[in-house]
């Protein structure tokens, strides 16, 4: 596994980007975690972590601002995210930016209008600057010169890189990514962490991650959560690496595979 570690001057930055006060996910009357408190720090790398079927994804899209928590509060900065006004909110959401798992892009279009989208609707910018920036984004992730290929003409890799591109497109504070790895091979996944570790240093933006692949978790995640979904509850928190050697022994077996102490992130 590789272990880098993020860095320390990340680390210890101790303004929080988003904050969970005892939050609950649920839908309807069917609780899927509870009591949840955490606080993700400006420029954390923040892992989601847990087992199948735990709600990694729900509680996502509460922090994201898709779904309200059942109880609880979501905190950007100082600012109650769901008690806010909409206009406060629909603000707070144009500072975040969304990875989908899949990469979600446009069929029709081009990877350089792909990355334009939320230019176009949320700014005042000409075509040309527009189109000035977009070409800039696609070069942060590597895709310099696949401006005018369509999603169709690319590998599951670059499209990806292609969804980060656009998610990168208005600035974003916090960037949230679903399962950025799944569908990839070991080699594109490596260097699909390599890629946010050194935009989350260039660019100072904070990461929220879902994923349950342990060689991500270990090679970019500065904190985390775990949530389990027998108890419906975030039952540890912190650095992963720290989780290894003295995590609650469901933790230490989900980021072992089951091996037991001495594996996983040591390696």
């Amino acid at each position: 596994m590789n272990s880098t570690i993020p860095s320390p001057s990340i680390q210890n930055r101790t303004e929080t980007a988003v904050r969970a006060d005892d939050v609950t996910v649920a839908y309807g009357s069917r609780i899927i975690q509870q009591g949840l408190d955490f606080r993700i720090g400006k420029g954390d790398i923040f892992v989601i972590m847990g087992g199948s079927g735990c709600g990694k994804s729900s509680l996502l899209r509460v922090l994201m601002g898709l779904n309200p928590p059942a109880h609880g509060t979501v905190w950007y900065g100082e600012k109650d995210f769901w008690g806010a006004s909409a206009a406060e909110r629909d603000a707070i959401m144009r500072r975040t930016g969304v990875m989908f798992q899949s990469g979600a892009l446009w069929t029709s279009r081009t990877l350089a209008e792909n990355v334009a989208l939320p230019l176009e609707y949320y700014t005042d910018l000409s075509p040309r600057d527009i189109r000035e920036l977009a070409s800039l984004k696609l070069a942060l992730v590597g895709l310099a010169g696949f401006e005018d290929f369509y999603p169709s003409e690319i590998s599951c890799g670059m499209k990806k890189r292609a969804g980060l591109a656009r998610a990168l497109a208005l600035d974003p504070d916090v960037v949230y990514f679903d399962e950025p790895s799944a569908g990839l091979d070991p080699v594109s996944a490596a260097r699909l962490d390599e890629l946010i570790l050194q935009l989350r240093d260039t660019l100072g933006m904070t990461v929220v991650v879902v994923t349950h692949e342990l060689a991500s978790i270990f090679a970019i995640a500065s904190n985390s959560v775990f949530l389990d979904a027998k108890t419906k509850t975030m039952i540890a928190g912190g650095n992963p690496h720290d989780l290894l050697r003295h995590g609650p022994d469901d933790v230490v077996e989900f980021l072992t595979r089951g091996k037991g102490h001495g594996h996983g992130g040591d390696k």
